[in-house]
């Protein structure tokens, strides 16, 4: 990819843990891993899921096709964002609806689902009659 990411003050590049995007797209998974905090460096080492590693090629694939802005739908949200990842446009499920995240550098390091909320915060209305004690003495309209 020839996107150039900035971010921080004017001029400044984009640097994970002192290596540019550049450098963390040509390291290996177990390279990259060594970088990542300890939950998701686990989770690599451990070894991926077939959904994960399915995932993955697919991730893989748009890139070297140069398709980066089809979206890849997934369900997984315990994916850890990785390099490889970065300018791709994924569909994460929220338990309704596939909702879009673009993923920028400064998500590395990250889970897919963080990015997408899946609870809303409820606003509660006016009570209606009868709901409690003193609403029985609200005026109708």
């Amino acid at each position: 990819m020839s996107t150039e990411y900035r971010i921080g003050r004017e001029g400044e590049e984009f640097a994970y843990r002192g290596h540019t995007l550049e450098e963390l797209q040509e390291l290996d998974l177990d390279e990259v891993a060594e970088l990542l905090p300890a939950r998701q460096r686990r989770t690599i080492e451990r070894g991926l899921g077939t959904e994960q590693r399915k995932l993955l090629e697919t991730a893989r694939q748009r890139t070297e096709e140069g398709t980066a802005d089809d979206p890849i739908r997934t369900h997984l949200r315990d994916m850890p964002i990785l390099p490889e990842f970065v300018g791709l446009t994924f569909e994460v499920y929220t338990g309704q609806s596939f909702e879009r995240v673009r993923v920028r550098p400064e998500m590395i390091g990250h889970y897919l689902g963080e990015f997408q909320l899946t609870r809303t915060s409820v606003e509660h209305g006016q009570a209606g009659i009868g709901a409690t004690r003193s609403s029985k003495f609200v005026p109708l309209k």
